[in-house]
């Protein structure tokens, strides 16, 4: 996924709590809509983003659907803010 489509997702603070919220584990949309004073509908749209920028990652299991943090792309953003201050990895 491209750089600035993972930034872009980063840029709200919902995403950015949802992101919070998943790095204890995986959540269903629900628990993760109990958190928030928002929509279903909101949370949906926003888990959509987070999915589309690659950062998280959704698994179905019966009529749930669980989501988890991709660490991977999270260590990529590091990578590249790192080598941007001129950091050694």
């Amino acid at each position: 996924m491209a750089l600035q489509d993972t930034l872009k997702a980063l840029a709200d603070p919902t995403r950015r709590e949802i992101l919070n919220l998943l790095k204890a584990g995986r959540l269903s949309a629900g628990e993760i809509t109990d958190h928030f004073d928002i929509t279903a509908a909101a949370i949906s749209r926003h888990l959509s983003v987070l999915k589309e920028a690659d950062l998280i990652r959704d698994t179905r299991e019966g009529k749930f659907i669980y989501y988890e943090l991709n660490a991977s792309v999270l260590e990529e953003i590091l990578l590249w803010v790192a080598d941007l201050k001129g950091e050694e990895s």
